[in-house]
């Protein structure tokens, strides 16, 4: 989250990314919760998820038991 900044510009707050202007919003409370949400979004998807993890188990199509035909 350091890569975001704050900015107040007269009666408003601009979020930065970087050097980038991303948002402009009125309150700045909503500014700092608005960037922490899209902080802890962006860990979530850099995490693997469990759906996507490398599977052990046996392929359910297939049954060890039934001989392979050629």
């Amino acid at each position: 989250m350091s890569d975001y900044t704050i900015v107040r510009v007269g009666n408003e707050y601009i979020v930065q990314a970087g050097e980038k202007s991303i948002l402009r919003i009125s309150s700045r409370r909503r500014a700092v919760k608005l960037v922490i949400d899209a902080a802890e979004l962006l860990d979530q998807q850099l995490a693997p998820r469990v759906d996507d993890a490398p599977s052990i188990g046996c392929d359910p199509d297939i049954s060890p038991e039934t001989p392979e035909v050629s």
